[in-house]
């Protein structure tokens, strides 16, 4: 079987020739540890050569054009410089130094600079679609991957508007001004809604992925009252033209605990959600018994456990593997690996892994 079809009959509970196998990357600083450590300078561990074909379909859903890349200040310690997003971050300078950028300026503040940029998101601008999208298209069809539609933090919803206005001014916009909500939303919908019958026209497209990250550890960031005004009836508008034209496996991925939006998503048609963290209290198990085969999953392994001894990668596994043989579950770490994993951890997780799924 191809990549394609085995992740279809997987995640809709019909029989394939082996189990997929899948797995998230490792931050950069990580990745230098295990060429210190095992792999060699400039080399990469070959691990993820193994995995299915995955790819996304290459069409740009965010603005166009993207902002200007500068430099703003430097010092010893750190970089200020915005980004192609228009945020303004600062990070440190050290490649070994493990963080997230601190995001100090976010291109929307005002309803007069959403109004600025809106016209970025313009689904008719030109680069849209690549270059080589034919190329590509022969290609997919010949080799058949995972293909996903979705883009750079996209389609998305609450997403869209954290990116743009910065999580804080964000949550207090859905009160303050719900019509400037409304309206980002409303453009991102569109955007994504104008894009896609064309992608599925020209490309054997497998599924589509949202992106929101739209939860903490401790729950969702957004009341349920106001995921279903402001976001049930866009994805069902997006999920809806989705599944007429035969796509009906469709992925959000948000970070932190989600057990309270899993049936809101649900009830919009988003039927897979990952990389349900562990940390965040997320529990595969627990969540198949609660949902059944209504709810399809990928991730749910809890990096952490790298970091520690084969005996806890061995538990871990143990616990999480024989959820794949019911299908609708494709078990991967549940993000990007910390660089306090060892390489020999990492290869040990791995081929355990490979062993208990039966995967050559």
């Amino acid at each position: 079987m191809t990549s394609h079809e085995r992740f279809l009959n997987h995640m809709r509970f019909q029989p394939a020739d082996q189990y997929p196998l899948w797995e998230w990357g490792a931050w950069p600083s990580t990745l230098r540890r295990w060429q210190r450590e095992a792999l060699g300078e400039d080399r990469m561990p070959t691990q993820y050569s193994e995995c299915d074909g995955k790819d996304l379909c290459g069409v740009d859903l965010w603005m166009l054009p993207r902002y200007e890349e500068q430099v703003l200040h430097e010092d010893e310690t750190y970089v200020t410089r915005r980004i192609d997003r228009g945020i303004v971050e600062r990070v440190l300078k050290s490649p070994d130094e493990m963080s997230m950028p601190e995001h100090l300026e976010y291109p929307v503040q005002s309803r007069a600079d959403w109004e600025a940029l809106k016209k970025r998101f313009d689904p008719s601008t030109p680069g849209r679609f690549p270059v080589d999208w034919p190329e590509r298209c022969q290609r997919w069809r010949r080799e058949e991957p995972v293909l996903i539609y979705q883009g750079p933090r996209s389609p998305s919803l609450f997403g869209f508007v954290r990116e743009l206005m910065g999580p804080e001014r964000a949550m207090y916009a859905f009160h303050d001004d719900p019509l400037l909500v409304h309206d980002m939303m409303e453009t991102s919908t569109e955007l994504a809604l104008a894009l896609l019958p064309q992608v599925i026209e020209d490309a054997p497209l497998t599924s589509i992925f949202f992106w929101e990250d739209m939860c903490y550890r401790s729950g969702s960031l957004l009341s349920p009252a106001m995921f279903r005004e402001f976001m049930s009836p866009r994805y069902k508008c997006i999920t809806e033209l989705a599944r007429s034209r035969g796509i009906d496996i469709i992925l959000v991925d948000s970070d932190g605990d989600v057990s309270e939006l899993i049936p809101l998503w649900l009830d919009a048609g988003i039927n897979g959600v990952y990389p349900m963290e562990v940390a965040a209290g997320m529990d595969v198990a627990k969540l198949r018994r609660e949902y059944g085969s209504d709810l399809l999953m990928t991730g749910g392994i809890d990096k952490r456990v790298l970091a520690r001894d084969h005996r806890a990668i061995d538990e871990e596994l143990d616990a999480k593997i024989p959820l794949v043989e019911q299908g609708g579950y494709i078990p991967h770490l549940d993000h990007a690996i910390p660089h306090d994993v060892p390489y020999e951890n990492f290869v040990y997780y791995w081929k355990r892994k490979k062993r208990l799924l039966g995967v050559d």
